[in-house]
């Protein structure tokens, strides 16, 4: 079975939650415009001020993708 990998951007401060909402609409762009398969695409608050973007990659991808948008950190995906 293929492991799935969570990359993560951080995004803090009073603004955060629409930032890492502004980042999932770049997220999508880059997705359409390399024909990508991704498994999820989102956003979620985690408190008033910190917010993450997030993109689901199967583990074969996930250094070309890491390399070119330089996400903050990752970790193997359990969800759905």
């Amino acid at each position: 079975m293929n492991r799935k990998i969570k990359l993560i951007w951080d995004f803090r401060g009073p603004t955060a939650q629409k930032t890492a909402e502004h980042h999932v609409k770049h997220l999508d762009e880059f997705i359409s415009i390399e024909k990508m398969d991704v498994i999820k695409v989102g956003f979620n608050e985690l408190s008033d001020m910190h917010s993450i973007a997030y993109l689901v990659v199967e583990e074969k991808d996930m250094i070309s993708v890491r390399d070119t948008l330089k996400p903050h950190r990752g970790e193997v995906y359990e969800g759905q």
